[in-house]
């Protein structure tokens, strides 16, 4: 027999890395709100029984203020999972038992797991697990995911309480006699569930917590009810009677209530710390991490050192040694026995020139994009960029911006697709089409082989310098395209921003080593499969004309007239050549088709540091000034195809779809423009 569990908590109560412990899936983990936007399953390893988890987002109650709220919620009533693993951050617990409240009015099998145990033991915290499980009427285990501590007894005890339910030893649960409401609010509630109980079937949901919702005048519950209009006029009596009687909404009324209770057993239930009272390491860090003064300087010499390690001696010895690697061990010894096996030119010229050179001009970079993901999943997993998206709202605010935007903006670092995808936690319309225009101006990894190979190629002595100032333009052209935007088309009040800074915690290898992976694997796969059949299509179009003749002269093959049709677009930029305008052209497939095709074009096996032939291709066509440009136009135009679909999901919209790819590469042009004419003037070209 198959069991589904659902696995539901606040954000940043360790809910997901207890979903990869249970699996031994590689999903994401981040340390801050809001990174888990869809629920996602996975099989539970090393047990004899087919138990399905399914990790929900994480939420703060099941109120249907946000889409997350919206999707844990009716994932549980409308699939009814076999058990709920409500996962409960221990060193935060009167916070994170508020939605255990809700979870327990559902009446369907409850597991609380206790997680961050090693936090409360480390402060010298006591929690009485027994008067614990007593006070929820469930029971209540001590785990450490991050440690991996107490997850088989958790799992061992969810598939025990899902046996019994399913013998039917276990009727679904009416709520506790003593729960969190006072016996005024407690008789409303069987006032309410009395009358509407004929109504809702036996395949409806909990009467009681119906009941609830009804008072608290939740509108989705109300349309899934479909009630009578005389119904629901004694529902509204009920309510307005509680209201005048405690001269409160009875949303307020209800949260009083849980928060009452809440406090009443976590009184008796934990013992803190006499010394608890001064501050924690995390406060500590914090008021240097988050001053007013230093926060923001302290940022970018963080995001600075990392650029500097990964684009210094480090990053530098790995491209050498990976050049070396591809060009000359595989492409020699291809070209060898091709021509030993007699074949013919053009597959040789496919195989050498167009496969291995297109590949092998993207896969130099991974080592350095690898770093950088290793040290980004550092800031991430130890709490840092929760402070970071803290210390930016407050500038972000201040030019117009929501501030609750920023955290898939810094998703857009990784990947300009979930970064949208990400949007879909913000409730206010206009804020989420605002996000969606500007998160991909935020640099994806992608992009990252553009800056690698250009930089490499006239920047070489301030490499990570030079790509760290176009990280910086990208968020620059996004605030002002956010006060631009704010103020014109998609006016209207931010939406509050309310964050959680988690504490800081020491990263483990493991989960470094799986963030590092998931981001690296999407970059490596699209390699082998995206960029492989880029690399066949333009060495293909760039040596047949349309005829379907081979081409001596590469400026008469497809490529080459199509380039040169366009090419004068992007003269004002400073690179007017046909083979930069079809490189930008095929980055429209993916960003790192664009290093693919300069490889191809431009006789490039690899991209070395210290190519002298590379140099000498590239400064034919480029100067430092146009190079930054073209660097600044791949940054800032439509990221992708993917990101275009994902763009036209999230927007719902061909016409706001559209606005965003027509801005977005609109205002690619105008800063390319503005940097080469410029440059132009001040002498730099």
């Amino acid at each position: 027999m198959a069991f589904r569990f659902a696995l539901v908590g606040n954000p940043n109560s360790g809910k997901t890395t207890m979903f990869n412990e249970m699996t031994g899936s590689t999903q994401y983990v981040g340390n801050w709100p809001g990174v888990t936007v869809e629920k996602k399953e996975g099989k539970a390893r090393k047990t004899k029984e087919d138990i399905r988890i399914i990790d929900l987002p994480g939420i703060y109650s099941l109120s249907p203020y946000s889409l997350e709220e919206i999707i844990a919620r009716d994932y549980i009533i409308d699939e009814k999972p076999d058990v709920v693993i409500n996962i409960v951050d221990a060193s935060n617990i009167e916070r994170n038992l508020y939605l255990t409240t809700q979870l327990l009015e559902l009446g369907v099998p409850v597991v609380v797991a206790l997680n961050m145990m090693d936090t409360v033991e480390s402060k010298g915290d006591q929690i009485d697990l027994k008067l614990l499980e007593k006070a929820l009427g469930v029971p209540v285990i001590p785990t450490s995911a991050n440690k991996n501590r107490g997850i088989k007894e958790l799992l061992e005890k969810a598939l025990q309480v899902a046996q019994t339910a399913a013998a039917g030893a276990a009727a679904k649960t009416e709520g506790r006699s003593d729960g969190p409401y006072d016996k005024n609010v407690e008789a409303g509630i069987s006032s309410v569930r009395d009358c509407m109980t004929p109504f809702i079937g036996e395949k409806g949901p909990n009467p009681r917590w119906a009941a609830i919702k009804l008072l608290e005048n939740d509108e989705k519950v109300i349309e899934k009810l479909k009630l009578s209009d005389a119904l629901m006029e004694e529902v509204k009596a009920y309510r307005s009677k509680m209201e005048k009687d405690f001269d409160s909404d009875m949303e307020t009324i209800m949260a009083d209530n849980r928060y009452n209770y809440i406090s009443g057993v976590v009184g008796k239930a934990v013992r803190k710390n006499a010394a608890g009272g001064s501050l924690t390491l995390s406060d500590k860090i914090d008021i240097v991490v988050t001053n007013r003064i230093l926060a923001i300087p302290l940022f970018l010499a963080v995001m600075y050192a990392v650029f500097q390690i990964t684009f210094g001696a480090i990053g530098s010895f790995t491209i050498d040694y990976i050049d070396v690697l591809i060009n000359e061990t595989l492409a020699g010894a291809a070209s060898g026995w091709l021509e030993a096996a007699g074949a013919a030119e053009w597959l040789q010229e496919l195989v050498v020139n167009g496969i291995i050179a297109g590949l092998g001009s993207i896969m130099v970079f991974v080592p350095q994009i690898m770093i950088m993901f290793f040290f980004i999943s550092i800031l991430e997993d130890s709490g840092y960029m929760a402070r970071a998206a803290f210390v930016m709202d407050r500038l972000l605010r201040k030019l117009g911006l929501s501030g609750k935007s920023f955290i898939p903006m810094l998703m857009g670092f990784g990947c300009s697709v979930p970064a949208v995808m990400g949007t879909r936690t913000l409730e206010n319309e206009k804020d989420r089409r605002l996000t969606i225009i500007l998160t991909p101006f935020m640099s994806c990894g992608a992009r990252l082989p553009v800056y690698a190979l250009f930089t490499a190629a006239f920047f070489a002595e301030n490499q990570s310098l030079v790509i760290f100032s176009i990280y910086i333009l990208g968020i620059v052209v996004a605030i002002l395209s956010g006060i631009i935007l704010k103020n014109t088309i998609l006016k209207g009040e931010a939406a509050p921003f309310v964050m959680e800074l988690p504490p800081y915690r020491i990263p483990t290898a493991k989960g470094l080593l799986i963030h590092m992976w998931d981001r690296g694997k999407g970059f490596i796969k699209k390699a082998g499969t995206v960029i492989f059949a880029a690399s066949v299509i333009i060495w293909f179009c760039q040596s047949f004309s349309f005829s379907l003749q081979m081409v001596e002269e590469a400026s008469e093959s497809i490529f080459g007239i199509i380039g040169g049709a366009i090419a004068p677009i992007f003269a004002p930029l400073g690179f007017g050549d046909w083979k930069s305008a079809v490189a930008l052209l095929t980055g429209l497939v993916a960003k790192e088709a664009v290093v693919a095709t300069m490889g191809i074009l431009h006789g490039l096996g690899a991209v070395a540091e210290d190519s002298v032939e590379l140099a000498v291709s590239l400064q034919n066509y480029f100067t430092p000034l146009s190079a930054y440009a073209f660097m600044a136009f791949t940054l800032l135009y439509v990221p992708c195809i993917a990101a275009f679909a994902a763009i036209k999901r999230e927007m719902n919209s061909w016409k706001w779809t559209l606005f965003a790819v027509a801005y977005q590469t609109g205002t690619a042009w105008i800063v390319a423009f503005i940097i080469y004419q410029v440059g132009r003037l001040l002498g730099l070209n």
